[in-house]
């Protein structure tokens, strides 16, 4: 085993033999317990063994962190990077890349073949691998397991989860032995604190010494309408108490990117730094701005030099990038961040402040999930520099002290699958297999594997019904079945139909003073057959008839509850292959499949990578593209590439070109949307031009202040919708059957586009 210059946990021993005996492993530990070490033991052992690793991360950031951190360790000739972007030393014996990349790989479409891209590699670390849960990329973990060669070993990292033991017998099924090693141990135990706004002066403990709710702790008082608007904000009475008892550096989470510059801003007034450190920062500013010259007028620069920053998506990446340096060398006391900072950017704090175990939704409020509460608090304790982490609760009107408690001691939650075909999954699968092969795929996805979870509350339900039945079990005691007693109440409402139409018409015909009919005594005759027939039941005069009736309508309606049960359960355990079929039959519907292999078209819809690659692939084949500038393409990409927001813009006029682009675009999204209703397919389609202005005055050569100036929003979300036009574009220089002109107009788009800021990481 290789030999770490300190001594190792139990977990991170375990792990390392595993891997050391040529198995897969799962390993799920606290945020903080040391995880990454374990990854560092396979990459010592492949460069040993001349083999190759892979170490996948779910973000850009993240695994631009793991390039230069590898590059300092082992030497940047050996180590590679591969995001959506960014391709350097692909051959390298350690290469870092996001797990979509990995992904792609798998498939052997635009990466090449799949032997090509594993030669040598020994080793896959799956980083952050709880990502599973993921509603938008859930389903790319899967894919990677599900198709990565069984002769390489997997090393999946997680937070800790609550069914981590099915997850392990999961890719045991699916790739090969694999062991888990599950601890909930923290070198730096974490000790929880509550801030009560009615006493600001300190922190009160949460938990008493035997786990009990502190009852020293009040619940927030209920504000409402202008109360509630003009609350006082108590962010620096926390601050206050965290310096007094030596708790910074801190992380403070807010679910509020305003609330993160609103607070920082009230906090830069309090004396947090030293003069020294001040005058470290300043230099560190000096010689990062000069390196990153479009920093150079931030207006976040004094809040800095006060030893308060801010940290969210809406900020420009190479700014984020300069917080968290400072931070990491202790000259920030504290980061107001969003909740996406928890998700393993390096910056390990003494404390974490939580601004409110709820968060609010489209819904409403609602408490965070145990593993929400768990990634954020875990990030609290530094190994090797802290003995205790602190985590402090602040009280909110929308959580009571008993649920905060309740939450805390709560355990984490289970994986779910997030798995979802889509159109390019199908193209690629056929491309490579038959339908009865890329069926017994979908159904090695850990959502088909663990649908057993998930139909739980459905098996319940049905064996509640069952017990209702049992119970429901009628003895009769003239052992009549329940056949014969549906005869006998069939006749006998037959008889009471048959009397009540018999006095209608004697009725009808006394009125009219008329003789009753040959037919309407025989009518009555054949009643009273009827009767006398009734009359040799046991039914009859039975004084438990009606129980027994009533019985039986209820058990009608338990089968009819049990049937769509059924049903649904059906339903749930296909689910996963109902979907492929869908996509499958609208491929088919638009050509992209002939016999179950694709097309032309098909095989260039198979390379895209985007939310629906139908509708792009739709849009690159309908020509509405062809003869537009770089700076058109890129303005009509980016409307189809942006998300709908829940912020209303300002409307921006674009150029006429593009509106009339746009609208011929809305024609085929129309088109798509009916074929995909036809088969139930929900696969989105955005048209969303509220960047398209900004990026068209971009590309033709604007400042970067005058693109900022149009919109009031934040910098690093405008820098995030114009990489995803490129990323787009990229696609479009590199996948088959594109149009030339067209990859010639994109390679310019691209270039236009990334220039400072847009091109800093």
């Amino acid at each position: 085993m290789y030999t770490f210059p300190f001594e190792l946990d139990d977990f991170q021993k375990d792990a390392c033999e595993h891997i050391n005996n040529g198995k897969s492993v799962v390993v799920c530990a606290p945020t903080g317990a040391g995880k990454t070490v374990i990854a560092q033991h396979a990459i010592h052992r492949a460069l040993e063994e001349g083999k190759r690793i892979f170490y996948t991360t779910p973000l850009k950031a993240l695994s631009n962190q793991k390039y230069y951190d590898f590059g300092e360790k082992y030497g940047q000739d050996k180590v590679g990077l591969l995001t959506g972007d960014t391709s350097i030393n692909r051959n390298g014996q350690i290469v870092v890349m996001t797990t979509e990349v990995f992904r792609n790989m798998l498939y052997g479409t635009n990466f090449g073949s799949v032997t090509d891209n594993m030669k040598d590699v020994k080793y896959v670390v799956l980083d952050e691998v709880h990502y599973m849960n993921d509603e938008q990329r859930g389903t790319v973990w899967e894919e990677s397991i599900i198709y990565c060669p069984t002769n390489v070993q997997i090393i999946a990292l997680s937070a800790t989860v609550a069914n981590a033991r099915e997850l392990t017998d999961w890719i045991n099924t699916v790739h090969s032995k694999t062991e888990l090693v599950d601890t909930d141990f923290r070198p730096v135990p974490l000790r929880f604190y509550y801030f009560d706004s009615s006493q600001p002066a300190k922190l009160l403990p949460l938990l008493t010494p035997s786990g009990q709710l502190n009852n020293k702790i009040k619940p927030e008082k209920r504000l409402y309408g202008r109360k509630f608007q003009n609350k006082k904000s108590y962010v620096k009475d926390v601050i206050r108490n965290l310096q007094a008892n030596d708790m910074l550096p801190a992380i403070y989470f807010t679910f509020s990117r305003k609330k993160c510059d609103e607070q920082m801003e009230k906090c830069a007034s309090l004396d947090l730094i030293t003069k020294g450190e001040r005058a470290r920062i300043q230099q560190f500013i000096d010689e990062y701005i000069a390196e990153n010259s479009h920093l150079y007028n931030n207006k976040h620069i004094e809040y800095l030099l006060c030893g308060v920053a801010s940290h969210h998506a809406g900020l420009l990446p190479a700014w984020k990038n300069l917080v968290e340096k400072l931070f990491q060398k202790g000259l920030i006391k504290v980061v107001f961040a969003t909740e996406t900072l928890a998700a393993g950017i390096n910056m390990p704090a003494r404390s974490t402040v939580i601004s409110s175990a709820s968060k609010r939704t489209d819904s409403g409020h609602r408490m965070l999930t145990a593993s929400e509460f768990l990634q954020m608090s875990g990030r609290a304790g530094r190994r090797g520099m802290d003995e205790i982490g602190y985590v402090t609760i602040v009280g909110t009107q929308f959580q009571s002290p008993e649920e905060v408690a309740e939450l805390v001691l709560s355990d984490a939650n289970p994986l779910e699958s997030r798995f979802s075909p889509s159109y390019s999954m199908v193209l690629n699968l056929l491309q490579r297999f038959s339908l009865d092969e890329a069926k017994e795929l979908i159904l090695k996805s850990f959502g088909y594997f663990s649908s057993g979870t998930r139909l739980q509350p459905l098996l319940k339900q049905y064996e509640i019904n069952e017990r209702e039945r049992e119970e429901r079990a009628f003895a009769c005691v003239h052992k009549i079945s329940d056949e014969e007693f549906l005869k006998y109440d069939k006749l006998r409402h037959l008889y009471v139909q048959n009397r009540q139409t018999y006095k209608k018409i004697c009725k009808q015909e006394q009125s009219k003073k008329r003789p009753l009919s040959a037919e309407v005594l025989a009518f009555k005759d054949s009643n009273k057959a009827l009767l006398e027939q009734l009359h040799s039941y046991p039914c009859d005069n039975c004084n438990r008839y009606k129980k027994h009736a009533k019985n039986l309508e209820v058990l009608a309606r338990i089968d009819i509850r049990q049937a769509k049960l059924k049903k649904e359960m059906e339903r749930q355990k296909d689910i996963f292959w109902n979907k492929f079929l869908s996509h499958r039959a609208v491929l088919i519907d638009f050509g992209y499949l002939h016999n179950d292999y694709p097309t032309d078209c098909g095989i260039t819809t198979s390379q895209i990578r985007s939310e629906n690659e139908l509708f792009l692939a739709e849009i690159i084949f309908s020509n509405v593209l062809d003869n537009l500038t770089p700076s058109q393409l890129a303005a009509v990409i980016c409307a189809v590439t942006t998300e709908d927001l829940r912020i209303d813009i300002p409307y921006l006029p674009m150029s006429q070109t593009v509106r009339k682009t746009l609208n011929l675009i809305r024609n085929i999204r129309r088109k798509i949307e009916k074929v995909q209703s036809r088969h139930n397919v929900d696969s989105p389609m955005y048209i969303n031009p509220y960047f398209s202005s900004l990026i068209e005055l971009w590309v033709e050569g604007a400042e970067w202040e005058t693109i900022t100036e149009q919109v009031d929003m934040g910098e690093g979300d405008i820098v995030r919708s114009f990489k995803r036009v490129v990323d787009v574009l990229r696609q479009f220089t590199t996948i088959e059957n594109v149009p030339e002109a067209l990859a010639f107009t994109a390679r310019e788009a691209i270039e236009k586009i990334m220039r400072e800021p847009v091109d800093v990481d």
